[in-house]
């Protein structure tokens, strides 16, 4: 599925007729300068909350649920991880399900051999960017782009298909982002619930957070990188994941990667 050609959201089109409009007022009527200052003010407050909400769509395209009602993504950030990551995939083995790994480029170069192995258990990997840089909602149109090329070389080289999703380090962007993806045939994807696995350490509330008002067409998010551990010193999405898929299966809701909604 190509990605259609890419239109500015209207809050982008809004931001570019405020700045017409205010730096020649400006310039013509300085002694009216509060008014084109705060129009300006208010605009920016506007663009950086979109930017803030990672389920916002007013910043362009943005992936919160699935198009089919019976199934759930089940999509795990931040890896791949030595120690996590082939726990994970033990677990997804034995409940005959699917998932999507949103992998960081350079962690996907230094454990090659995990990349092929969720590969090969038939899930799908997608960018999470090259660094995961803290910063990458405030990097101009270069750096940005930068970031997202990296990643797809790397993780296309390993896992032999080329990404066709994106997630945003944090879920935290800005205005540059939506045209770079677009140009580059790519998705933006978010959530429909989280658990806050990176920083929860009870697996019960991480749980309960994922499996309330489940139904289908979500989609959920778990991390096999940075993931919190429990009091036991388990990661949190060891002891979460099994709960979540037998949930599922008693729900008759399939799991799938996202992908596979676009054939």
């Amino acid at each position: 599925m190509k990605r259609p050609r890419w239109r500015p959201a209207p809050l982008l089109l809004g931001s570019a007729c405020c700045h017409l409009l205010c730096v020649p007022a400006l310039i013509l009527w300085p002694r009216h300068w509060p008014w084109p200052v705060a129009a300006l003010l208010i605009d920016h407050l506007l663009l950086a909350g979109a930017g803030l909400w990672p389920r916002s769509q007013t910043l362009g395209t943005n992936w919160t649920r699935l198009p089919t009602p019976q199934a759930v993504a089940i999509t795990i950030d931040d890896g791949p991880d030595p120690e996590v990551t082939p726990l994970v995939l033990d677990i997804l083995h034995r409940h005959r399900a699917h998932a999507t790994f949103f992998c960081i480029g350079e962690r996907a170069r230094r454990h090659p051999e995990l990349i092929a192995a969720i590969m090969a258990a038939g899930h799908a990997v997608e960018s999470h960017s090259q660094r995961h840089r803290l910063d990458f909602s405030l990097l101009g149109p270069v750096r940005m782009a930068r970031e997202i090329d990296e990643a797809q070389h790397t993780l296309a080289r390993l896992s032999g298909q080329t990404p066709l999703f994106f997630r945003a380090p944090a879920g935290l962007r800005n205005p540059w982002l939506d045209p770079l993806l677009s140009a580059r045939g790519l998705l933006l994807a978010s959530w429909t619930r989280r658990g806050y696995d990176t920083r929860e350490v009870s697996a019960e509330r991480v749980t309960a957070r994922l499996l309330h008002r489940l139904r289908g067409g979500d989609i959920l998010l778990l991390h096999d990188g940075n993931a919190a551990r429990t009091a036991q010193g388990t990661p949190v999405i060891v002891a979460v994941l099994p709960r979540v898929l037998d949930e599922l299966a008693r729900s008759g809701l399939e799991t799938v990667t996202l992908r596979s909604q676009l054939e």
